[in-house]
């Protein structure tokens, strides 16, 4: 007998919510058969059997809340059998309550809804009719407060999918309890799901440990947009062209190769020092900012930076991002330049030195050689941890980056 724990499926969990159980009591599982589907701090994650047998129990319901390294499942060899745990383990392991703040589980114990009356991962139990919706799908619909059986499903046989969700109107939301009319007006609170709760938490780690310090520079981009509207040109019809933030994320790349505190961290009274060059992206989700990767972005040319970028950038809108490409960054860019923006000081992901913000690109006058002339600038500002980046290391640092993007044609050597 096998016990499967709650895995660490990212380098900052802490703990996981069952989401969906993909396999049922009594299912026979191979090794790589997806089992269940988890909520970490990052995203959702279809976690796989390591072990082959016969799902013997499982321990933890959909909607349970619990640390890495609990128990949730257990698997027998194949010809044991399934059928649930016997009166012996149900005495031994009476059922507790559901994580704070969860939803209640409608299957919490083995009495109330034997494993033979159990729904498969594609479907819910509903009215006692059978609801076909994806997993992705069903925790849409529970985030905007949507009942499935009310939806229309346009996947295969019926089956709801993601489109059928974002398509529908989320129900009004009811007022509870007494309703008190201040200055402020109604009162209405809202839970944060696991990733919100986790950016809230590390930013607020970031800013209250991390001694922040801005300094900003102002970049020509004459050059990068000259070479960007002659890579627009040469490109062929379907191929990737890079963005401006793709030119910065190479630069940055670039720069932390020769900078290497800049591509390190403070923690425990030490510096760590990475050998790989992985630089974030933020992106933004809904309600959210992820910050998915971009791997050894200096050994990467632009067009490689600018495919990448464009995939995990797609993932983390529809929400099929994994954790694996939401770790391992060394450095991070932030751009809010195309909500017009200028600069703005962005706030240091755990566990790096820096982050470097951008701004839009404004076509504004310059003095050359004594003459006004226009010019095309942005500006961009890096935000240091000061207890491993200091004032001139920090201002090198993006003077380099400055200077790569005034002469692009760097960023392909």
């Amino acid at each position: 007998m096998s016990e499967v724990v709650m895995p660490r499926l990212s380098d900052s969990m802490e703990e996981g919510t069952i989401l969906t159980w993909l396999k049922q009591v009594g299912d026979e599982i191979a090794v790589g058969d997806e089992l269940v589907e988890i909520e970490t701090d990052k995203a959702n994650m279809a976690y796989e059997a390591d072990v082959a047998g016969t799902l013997q129990e499982i321990l933890a319901q959909e909607g349970e809340t619990l640390p890495i390294g609990t128990p949730i499942a257990r698997i027998g060899e194949n010809g044991d059998g399934g059928g649930g745990p016997s009166a012996q383990d149900e005495g031994a392991r009476p059922a507790g309550p559901a994580a704070a703040g969860d939803p209640p589980s409608p299957a919490t114990t083995q009495e109330t809804v034997p494993p033979t009356t159990s729904p498969t991962g594609d479907e819910i139990e509903s009215d006692g009719d059978r609801v076909k919706a994806s997993p992705l799908a069903r925790r849409l619909a529970q985030e905007k407060g949507l009942e499935l059986s009310s939806l229309h499903g346009s996947g295969p046989g019926g089956r709801i999918v993601k489109a059928d969700v974002e398509g529908a109107k989320a129900p009004a939301v009811e007022q509870t309890g007494s309703s008190v009319e201040t200055a402020k007006g109604e009162t209405q609170t809202r839970e944060l799901n696991k990733l919100q709760q986790t950016i809230a938490r590390r930013m607020a780690e970031s800013k209250a440990t991390a001694p922040h310090f801005y300094l900003t520079i102002e970049i020509d981009m004459g050059k990068a947009v000259e070479a960007r509207a002659a890579l627009k040109d040469a490109a062929k019809e379907g191929e990737v062209v890079p963005s401006f933030n793709d030119m910065v994320v190479k630069a940055c790349a670039i720069a932390l190769r020769e900078f290497p505190k800049a591509n390190g961290a403070y923690r425990d009274g030490r510096f760590e020092m990475y050998s790989r060059v992985n630089v974030g992206v933020a992106v933004a989700a809904e309600e959210a900012l992820v910050v998915p990767t971009i791997f050894d972005a200096d050994r990467k040319g632009l067009r490689q930076i600018a495919e990448d970028a464009r995939a995990v950038a797609a993932k983390v809108r529809d929400s099929s991002v994994t954790p694996p490409e939401l770790s391992g960054g060394t450095f991070t860019v932030s751009n809010l330049g195309m909500f017009g923006i200028d600069s703005f000081e962005a706030v240091i992901n755990m566990g790096q030195a820096a982050i470097v913000s951008v701004g839009a690109i404004r076509e504004a006058p310059a003095v050359r050689d004594g003459q006004v002339v226009p010019a095309q600038l942005m500006k961009a500002t890096i935000a240091c941890d000061h207890r491993i980046l200091y004032g001139a290391e920090g201002a090198e640092f993006l003077a380099r980056v400055k200077a790569l993007l005034e002469e692009p044609v760097s960023l392909a050597l």
